[in-house]
């Protein structure tokens, strides 16, 4: 989920590897490879987890044959979930070396590692050739990034012609703020949220041109109320979760979230682009 831009201190969380391999060991799943379900309370790190994942996959178009560049790749769940279901190649950047070596971690543990690769790495300076993918994708990434246009010309640079562009983002509604700290920024100085139409803008600007555009605020409000009463029910958090990630202040961050979601003050934007 790091790119660049933000609060180095919000993504480098200390001891992520060790916290993983002790909280998977747990899970008594030694000797068994590990599916995209078992991870996605932990490595889906953006609104409506998994199920967003496979929405934005279904739209991007890409097979065993396919290159593809994860911008912000996190924990590596999205480009572990590409990888197994289309068999393509991921190559996942983040900016967060815990991140990148957590998510590496995980595709051993599920067996992938021969078809991702994870690498610390600028979104707005990536190291790559010129149409160097097929496809690339960013996930609840720009909302860290005031040079939208940089990380957008970025994008086009690395991509062939006829590639395509998927981004889920959060966007701004009106000049509300969300309410601080959510997933992404302690406070106002690292959130840098603009509308869905200037995101489009933006995009356009870049050379792009859109296919497909879907607005998921709706269907995020109700998939945090869900998880907030799944969060009620419990008594101790769960083995896997973005607690291990962010630690025991993720809760209040998702919160703060959903209730930006419930009262308009954020909305989500998913979209699909293609570089003539």
């Amino acid at each position: 989920m790091a790119a660049a831009g933000q609060d180095s201190q919000h993504y480098t969380p200390e001891g992520l590897v060790q916290r993983l391999e002790g909280a998977l060991s747990s899970l008594g799943r030694e000797g068994h490879a590990l599916r995209a379900e078992d991870l996605a309370p932990l490595d889906q790190f953006h609104s409506r987890g998994l199920e967003a994942t496979v929405e934005l996959a279904d739209v991007l178009q890409v097979n065993a044959s396919s290159r593809v560049l994860d911008i912000g790749s996190g924990l590596g769940g999205p480009s572990r979930y590409l990888a197994a279901k289309y068999g393509c190649a991921v190559t996942g950047i983040d900016f967060s070396l815990p991140f990148v070596e957590a998510a590496a971690l995980l595709a051993e543990k599920t067996g992938l590692a021969g078809r991702v690769s994870y690498r610390q790495a600028n979104a707005l300076s990536l190291p790559f050739d010129a149409e160097a993918f097929d496809a690339a994708w960013t996930q609840h990434v720009a909302m860290n990034i005031a040079d939208r246009a940089g990380l957008y010309r970025e994008a086009f640079r690395v991509l062939r012609s006829g590639g395509r562009f998927a981004i889920y983002d959060v966007v701004a509604l009106n000049d509300a703020l969300p309410y601080f700290p959510v997933p992404w920024a302690t406070d106002s100085s690292t959130s840098f949220l603009v509308t869905a139409d200037e995101t489009m803008r933006l995009v356009e600007a870049q050379g792009f041109r859109r296919v497909w555009s879907a607005d998921s605020t709706q269907a995020g409000a109700e998939w945090f109320a869900q998880r907030e009463k799944e969060r009620a029910q419990r008594t101790s958090p769960p083995a896997l979760g973005l607690h291990l990630a962010m630690g025991p202040g993720f809760a209040q961050m998702g919160a703060n979230l959903s209730r930006s979601l419930q009262e308009g003050r954020v909305g989500l934007l998913q979209a699909m682009f293609e570089k003539p």
